[in-house]
């Protein structure tokens, strides 16, 4: 009953915090800055910002996304994104309201697991572990999700740009052919490509939508077809022909990379085994029967046999990638 009632208190207190921090902040401020990304100032969206909440999550989100949006600005100074940019970035369909909150739950969870499994007075370092933990997880699934979605995109750009090249022969201008892109392509590539279009419909020009799509995608293909557009509308030139000779580099480049990791996949696969073999296992053991490593942690020499393990698996890890990392 006592751990229940310490974790209701945390939960609780956790939401007080959010809720007085979110008080400083209106949800018309939260509104305009939103449209503000767009380039968009509409004095007249106070009215639509205070209607009431549509449904439980926005009244959560009326609560908890100015202190959210307040934890997780980025610092434009140091180049660090903001906490819904990486949102963005792996296609999460999350505010950064509910980001920090899925964060906060899990840490709380896995430290209350850990809390209860270890015990109440020797298992405050395991539940501590744990409990950081369960705040890193969901930093390591948007940044697993953000690799996925760019490996998507790159694979996808080559033919896109055979599409753009091939709606400008047609007679199209490029805002056209890029809106003929965001109708026709495949996710994620038509979903940054519709963004491009509203930017455009709301104000901002090719350029600074392409702009805004390469610090979305931070992909150095796509950085080269928008140097090459810019180049373009400053000096002239053929732009079809331009995006042609790209997408035969890019789909050359993805071809290579195909071809590289068919050839190294075993080795791949094998690093990945050694590396997560003994260290999944040595949780599990420790999580199932604590006292199987005892004998090991009471004495100076287990604790070198313990560290020379982590350095040969870390080792190991670091030869396989060595071997299998080749550049295109």
């Amino acid at each position: 009953m006592t751990i229940y009632l310490i974790a209701i208190v945390a939960g609780l207190g956790v939401m007080a915090i959010f809720y007085g921090i979110a008080q400083t902040r209106t949800a018309t401020a939260d509104l305009q800055a939103r449209l503000a990304e767009y380039g968009v100032v509409n004095p007249a969206s106070a009215a639509a910002a205070a209607a009431p909440p549509a449904n439980f999550r926005e009244r959560l989100a009326r609560i908890f996304q100015p202190a959210a949006d307040r934890f997780g600005r980025g610092d434009v100074k140091k180049g660090k994104a903001s906490l819904q940019d990486e949102l963005a970035k792996a296609d999460l369909k999350l505010r950064t309201s509910e980001y920090i909150g899925i964060q906060i739950g899990l840490t709380i969870l896995l430290f209350m697991i850990g809390f209860i499994r270890f015990g109440y007075v020797y298992g405050i370092i395991q539940a501590t572990v744990m409990g950081v933990a369960g705040y890193l997880l969901p930093g390591f699934y948007v940044k697993f999700r953000q690799r996925q979605r760019l490996k998507a995109f790159n694979n996808q750009l080559g033919d896109t740009l055979l599409l753009l090249s091939n709606a400008l022969k047609a007679g199209y201008s490029f805002a056209q052919a890029i809106d003929t892109v965001s109708k026709n392509a495949s996710p994620p590539i038509a979903e940054e490509f519709a963004r491009c279009v509203r930017e455009m419909n709301l104000g901002g020009s090719v350029e600074e939508s392409l702009g805004h799509m390469v610090k979305r995608i931070e992909s150095d293909d796509l950085d080269l077809m928008v140097t090459a557009v810019a180049i373009h509308r400053t000096v002239g030139g053929n732009l079809a022909e331009i995006l042609d000779n790209i997408a035969f580099t890019i789909r050359e480049r993805v071809r290579i990379k195909g071809q590289i990791s068919t050839l190294t996949a075993s080795a791949r696969s094998s690093g990945q085994l050694i590396t997560s073999l003994p260290i999944v296992l040595a949780v599990f053991m420790y999580f199932a029967t604590p006292t199987y490593f005892k004998p090991m942690t009471e004495s100076a020499v287990g604790w070198i046999i313990i560290a020379v393990a982590i350095f040969m698996i870390f080792l190991g890890n670091l030869v396989m990638s060595r071997v299998t990392a080749i550049e295109v």
